[in-house]
């Protein structure tokens, strides 16, 4: 992959996080100035953030299977 490719990864990654990140801040935003008691939006928040921890541990472990598997196809094309 040249260096051009990676810049372009790299910003896209950039991207994703910026809105992934405007996401979260604006759901707790939401969340913070809802009708409700404060039990229910800690609950609610609590919630949310072990959702996201979750699907964020999904991205990272799809994300080192793609890149394993990325340099597994890189070796065999160099060993054939």
């Amino acid at each position: 992959m040249s260096n051009n490719d990676n810049d372009n990864q790299n910003s896209l990654l950039y991207l994703l996080a910026g809105f992934g990140l405007g996401a979260i801040v604006g759901a707790a935003a939401g969340l913070l100035f809802a009708p409700k008691a404060g039990d229910e939006v800690r609950d609610d928040l609590t919630d949310k953030f072990r959702e996201l921890k979750g699907k964020t541990s999904e991205w990272v472990h799809e994300q080192k299977n793609k890149g394993q598997r990325a340099v597994t196809a890189a070796t065999d094309e160099l060993g054939a």
